[in-house]
């Protein structure tokens, strides 16, 4: 997906971004002319992420971040305005797993996933949200989800669970700040092919992929371009809004 800077003159903030997804949302945002910050728990990571858009040219800014800490998160956000004036675009990208079945899976592990994905999302919801409304921007907000929050996996109570929180997230805030002119919508993306899918046994892969009428695995940048549709007004009548980037698997 092209565009003629779809993203131009705008600030947008994903956090995980330093590697995967995240960092992919972060490129294509930056190609599309926006001012990108990568925000990102690994602070030397994201300071190299940021270095990179920056010697081609672009400008961007990477900020250590814990999502789980709202005075973190608010500093963000902060540093963020500070330096680009405002914030248009805000991607809930971090996340993590801790798989276990529920027997072995301990009462802090489930709450590490939840506090992550859930509180971290709702927390930089509320940042952001604030940012746009003080600035009078018509923002964008992108709660990244997962096709586990709808059908639920075996072994990942603790990550269904936060992801599907994330859908009810969505749709609470995008009424409550839709009146401001801020969107708030989600994507849930499959089965997706990154360094993590590498470590699955292939006759495994190969039964899964028969699940997907597509026929095949989704490329990081097919979530990416998503994250951009939302961000940019070619979805400027959508809130509230879960886009499935499955192949039609679980449709």
């Amino acid at each position: 997906m092209t565009g003629p800077g779809w993203l131009a003159d705008r600030t947008a903030i994903v956090t995980g971004s330093a590697a995967g997804i995240g960092r992919d949302i972060a490129q294509l945002f930056s190609d599309q002319g926006a001012q990108v910050v990568i925000a990102d728990i690994d602070q030397p990571a994201a300071l190299r992420a940021a270095a990179e858009l920056e010697a081609a040219g672009r400008p961007a800014l990477g900020l250590a971040l814990d999502v789980t800490d709202e005075a973190s998160v608010d500093q963000v956000v902060a540093a963020t305005v500070e330096r680009y004036g405002g914030l248009d675009v805000y991607v809930n990208n971090a996340g993590f797993t801790r798989d276990a079945v529920m027997r072995k899976m301990s009462p802090a592990d489930f709450l590490a996933v939840i506090h992550v994905h859930l509180l971290g999302s709702w927390l930089g919801v509320r940042a952001a949200s604030a940012a746009m409304r003080a600035g009078g921007r018509a923002g964008s907000i992108i709660n990244m989800s997962s096709i586990s929050g709808k059908v639920g996996n075996p072994g990942q109570t603790n990550y269904s669970t936060a992801k599907a929180g994330l859908i009810g997230l969505t749709k609470s805030a995008a009424k409550e700040v839709a009146r401001y002119g801020i969107r708030v919508n989600a994507i849930q993306p499959g089965l997706i092919d990154t360094a993590m899918m590498a470590q699955v046994p292939p006759a495994v892969l190969a039964e899964r992929i028969k699940d997907i009428p597509l026929g095949r695995f989704g490329a990081i940048r097919d979530v990416s371009q998503t994250a951009l549709f939302l961000a940019s007004d070619l979805s400027s009548y959508i809130t509230g809004a879960v886009i499935e980037v499955t192949g039609g698997r679980h449709m």
